[in-house]
């Protein structure tokens, strides 16, 4: 699979994360900028948008455009429905990467290039590898409940992140020797502490010998002193969460685990993991801080990509 000149084949797989795929143009340019070029892309939902642009070779106007979008131009581009199994028909955003892009044969396109998507009829993984590239894309962005789903080749397809959320495994089936990957969501679920657990307070050495039967006096006392205190008046029930905040949670929480799942079974030579966990997944807008991110989580990894890739010798 390597190329004449000794240099093995790389794929890069692109994962899902709505908003946070922003992201995916900072590590691109960050893998750039250091003569990191792979020669195939493979993306989940969001992933695919950017891994087909980046295939096309207009990054940069991706990243222009991400960089001035407004709410006022989000809206405009949500085209509401009320039929189609979807919130958001797609025409609108179709059209606005047509006007912008073109829409080129995937088959064409200067690097290889898949996309992934799934029947909604047998839950099947379906990987789009020729024809419309935006109508690849289409498909794969299509969340259930917020796109309309597309019917392509007699199938509907929705959101390629409901079976592959990093498609390392079709990275691998295209001929990528290395594969590096991009995921989105595995920082999300996890919170840092903001302090440090308290160290445990040594035990003088008579505790050691009476312990048991401290433990069981304090059980005691405890248990009478419950008793006999009254019921404290029941907490107000809070609110419950809205629409907005209940569809990004369970979002998080299916990528997250689906892909553990996935990254366990097909594991990447190298994981990039932007942190991500304070970037809402419906919030386009503010893409600078989710780019500079992506490109930030290259810089860490240096070291490991130069290495892996055989730029880099131990000492």
């Amino acid at each position: 699979m390597a190329d004449e000149s000794g240099v093995p084949r790389i794929g890069i797989a692109l994962g899902g994360g709505a908003a946070r795929g922003w992201a995916h143009i900072g590590v691109l340019r960050a893998l750039g900028e250091r003569g990191i070029e792979p020669q195939l892309v493979c993306g989940a939902s969001i992933g695919s948008l950017v891994g087909g642009i980046w295939a096309l070779g207009s990054l940069a106007g991706l990243e222009e455009w991400v960089c001035q979008l407004s709410n006022r131009q989000v809206l405009r581009l949500l085209d509401i429905t009320v039929s189609g199994g979807g919130a958001i028909g797609g025409r609108r955003l179709m059209d606005v990467f047509r006007e912008n892009f073109g829409d080129p044969l995937i088959e064409n396109l200067p690097r290889r290039y898949a996309a992934v998507a799934c029947d909604l009829r047998t839950g099947a993984e379906v990987w789009l590898q020729q024809g419309s590239l935006a109508t690849a894309i289409r498909a794969s962005i299509s969340l259930p409940a917020v796109f309309t789903p597309v019917f392509l080749n007699g199938r509907w397809l929705a959101d390629g992140s409901l079976v592959n959320p990093v498609p390392v495994n079709l990275c691998r089936a295209l001929g990528a020797e290395i594969v590096i990957a991009v995921d989105l969501n595995c920082n999300r679920m996890t919170r840092p502490r903001k302090a440090p657990l308290p160290e445990p307070e040594p035990e003088p050495a008579e505790a050691h010998e009476h312990g048991w039967r401290q433990g069981l006096s304090s059980l005691w006392r405890g248990r009478h002193e419950r008793a006999s205190e009254q019921e404290p008046e029941p907490a107000p029930e809070p609110a419950p969460p809205g629409f907005r905040h209940v569809l990004a949670t369970a979002l998080d929480i299916m990528q997250d685990r689906i892909g553990r799942s996935r990254l366990a079974g097909d594991p990447p030579d190298l994981l990039i993991a932007p942190w991500l966990g304070e970037v809402e997944p419906l919030e386009f807008t503010g893409g600078q801080a989710s780019i500079a991110e992506g490109y930030r989580s290259v810089q860490r990894l240096l070291p490991s990509l130069e290495y892996l890739l055989g730029l880099k010798r131990p000492e």
